[in-house]
């Protein structure tokens, strides 16, 4: 028997492949493609929302921003990792129709456009709600180490206290040994006068001492547009049913929007939904 083969490196085709072919119907490419064409973008303040009539044609500034979503909802926050995902990543030449733009524009973009960029993801948390990808209730977790006021050997007696305590229910359990009720008792006394029952041990400032986490939990309004973005990333990446529906949402919005008179292509009604302040 022998191998399984590829195809010869310069074998020609009688028809060559077609990019949109190699794209899913569901793929979450198409969702982002349709989010940013419908998108307002000259009321979000991008540069060059429309093309100058005179000098040397620039990259439309929706192809670099759906180049930073794509990254951001993959993890490809470098520049340069993103000027080379464009020569050889399928996904992102269907996206940019084989455009390849190099780090120093890409990064000049996110520069130029901190705020612009933060204002369409808060059109892209709108426009997720309005889809009922995201119910708009707790979506942020932040938390940070602190340390604790219990001294070491404090949290190390309570530590063993609970591995005795835990030893003495196995041996209940399988009734192998003599249990003293009253040392039991008074390890689970010591256990409850302890003032930081949460803390352990952990690296603070490079050193292992008692501390512990705290958490706090954000509300849509004062959350990050970063965090709202990987939820996004979750809420469409979760099926592609979830994808399917949003891409029919989108061409419903779509075709209302011709059939009314409004701006072609707006999608999902942002430009009321920024009104009435949703």
């Amino acid at each position: 028997m022998g191998y399984m083969r590829g195809e010869g490196r310069n074998q020609g085709t009688l028809f060559p492949v077609v990019l949109d072919d190699l794209v899913p119907a569901d793929h979450v490419c198409r969702v982002i493609d349709a989010f940013v064409e419908g998108l307002a973008m000259s009321e979000l303040c991008f540069e060059r929302a429309e093309a100058a009539e005179t000098g040397r044609p620039g990259y439309d500034p929706r192809d670099l921003l759906k180049l930073y979503l794509y990254g951001y909802l993959h993890t490809i926050r470098s520049s340069r990792r993103l000027e080379a995902e464009c020569r050889r990543n399928v996904e992102l030449m269907w996206l940019l129709g084989r455009l390849y733009p190099d780090h120093k524009s890409i990064a000049e973009f996110r520069r130029v456009h901190r705020d612009a960029v933060t204002a369409a993801g808060t059109e892209l948390v709108r426009f997720a709600r309005d889809c009922g990808l995201i119910r708009g209730e707790w979506i942020a977790v932040d938390g940070t180490k602190f340390r604790a006021v219990a001294s070491a050997d404090s949290v190390r007696e309570r530590k063993a206290l609970e591995k005795y305590l835990d030893s003495m229910e196995r041996a209940d359990e399988e009734q192998q040994a003599t249990i003293d009720p009253s040392a039991v008792q008074a390890a689970l006394e010591k256990l409850k006068q302890h003032p930081e029952p949460e803390a352990g041990f952990m690296r603070v400032a490079g050193t292992i001492a008692p501390a512990y986490n705290v958490y706090r939990r954000s509300m849509p309004p004062s959350v990050r547009t970063s965090l709202s973005q990987r939820l996004l990333m979750k809420s469409v990446g979760a099926s592609s049913g979830s994808l399917r529906a949003l891409l029919a949402f989108i061409s419903r919005s779509k075709l209302m929007a011709s059939s009314t008179g409004l701006a072609a292509g707006a999608a999902c009604n942002l430009s009321t939904s920024r009104s009435s302040g949703v």
